[in-house]
């Protein structure tokens, strides 16, 4: 058994998870999120600006802390879409690196959506023709596959945080961008016959569906969240302003600027693939990050210098 501590230097979210593995199975001991968007402006820019990076560093130095309370034994940050897009990018994972100990990795939208994949099946049998949708801030990636493995995946541009800054206040304009980069860039032969969704916005759409005070993960693994439900949260939150996004039941206030782009990626692409539902999974690119993370030689992170845990 290996006890590690995960960190999703995301797009729109920084998240923990600590956790033991062992014989390839993942038993969470923590789990934390904190909306920080890192990647604000960097589609326009290509540039991770100063106070994006503060709010992550904050979020961090809380995040190393707890990694220590908990004894894990491996440590790994990895980042995605933004920093992928930044041209500073490797220079902030090398600061992340030197001030907090992590080992950090830069994930291609390709390796991100094969640990997607790897995170979701983890524990648990899934169906051949089975499509993981994993919407993140920067992007989306699709991968699908089964039980011999994945036979399709891919990454596209298409994130909430992304499509929030390129159509302000025009998710019509948002979905028909979202329809023409599916239709010229997915490979006509990929036919999935059931999808598994998972990351902020596809959780954030079945806490709403089920009425929930707040994300409860035990609830929320496993719902069926509708093709026409999502049409319909849709319709919903566009008409409304953000502020009263805000104060919907069960909305995470932080997450309200990008939810309506989040969830007309999560519609545009299961009417592309003409399905009817599909399964929300709290079992995501974290996990498969944990096995990685497990399979390290060695410890990874060695003391960080002083000062390292305070703010920016």
């Amino acid at each position: 058994m290996t006890r590690v501590a995960v960190v999703d230097l995301g797009t729109n979210s920084t998240r923990l998870l600590v956790a033991d593995v062992e014989n390839g199975a993942v038993h969470e001991l923590d789990r934390r999120l904190e909306i920080t968007r890192l990647g604000e402006g960097v589609d326009a820019r290509r540039q991770l600006l100063p106070q994006a990076i503060a709010r992550v560093r904050n979020v961090l130095a809380d995040y190393r802390r707890r990694a220590e309370e908990l004894g894990a034994e491996r440590t790994l940050a990895f980042a995605t879409s933004a920093v992928r897009d930044a041209e500073n990018g490797e220079a902030f994972l090398g600061e992340i690196e030197w001030s907090y100990g992590f080992e950090t990795r830069l994930l291609s939208g390709h390796e991100e959506a094969l640990v997607t994949f790897r995170g979701v099946v983890t524990g648990r049998e899934v169906e051949e023709g089975t499509l993981v949708i994993d919407v993140g801030g920067g992007s989306t990636e699709l991968s699908l596959g089964g039980p011999g493995g994945v036979s399709f995946h891919e990454s596209y541009d298409l994130g909430c945080v992304r499509l929030t800054e390129r159509f302000p206040g025009d998710p019509s304009g948002a979905g028909e961008h979202v329809r023409e980069v599916l239709t010229a860039a997915v490979p006509a032969d990929v036919h999935p016959l059931r999808a598994i969704g998972v990351a902020g916005t596809i959780t954030q759409l079945a806490t709403l569906d089920l009425g929930l005070e707040r994300e409860e993960p035990d609830l929320v693994h496993g719902h069926r969240l509708t093709t026409e439900t999502v049409e319909h949260l849709l319709e919903r939150l566009a008409a409304m302003p953000v502020d009263a996004i805000r104060r919907e039941r069960g909305m995470n206030p932080d997450r309200a600027p990008v939810i309506v782009a989040g969830a007309v990626v999560v519609l545009e692409t299961l009417r592309h693939f003409r399905l009817d539902e599909l399964e929300v999974s709290e079992h995501d690119n974290m996990h498969g990050a944990a096995l990685v993370a497990a399979g390290l030689s060695g410890p990874v992170e060695g003391d960080a210098p002083p000062g390292a845990f305070t703010c920016c």
